[in-house]
């Protein structure tokens, strides 16, 4: 998910606790959904409907968390080359 931002997820991991509670519902979701799929887990497809319709929503929010923090780090590289 968001190979692009591979080192700012693993900081914001670390960094920002909201992030962090987001990221690991994320996955929580991602194996409670694969189980359910696979059939480790009874269920019906209501309820894996609902389960990524969540999941999707966790990672808008993951995205444009993301997308604030770059524009932010961005924001202060330019800053700091501008003192420079």
């Amino acid at each position: 998910m968001f190979p692009e931002y591979r080192d700012l997820i693993s900081r914001l991991k670390t960094q920002d606790a909201h992030f962090s509670r987001l990221f690991e519902r994320h996955n929580e979701l991602d194996h409670q959904i694969h189980n359910m799929e696979t059939g480790v887990t009874p269920t019906n497809s209501s309820a894996i409907d609902t389960l990524k319709r969540e999941k999707l929503k966790l990672k808008d929010q993951l995205y444009a968390v993301l997308r604030k923090a770059a524009a932010a780090g961005s924001d202060s590289a330019d800053a700091a080359d501008a003192v420079a």
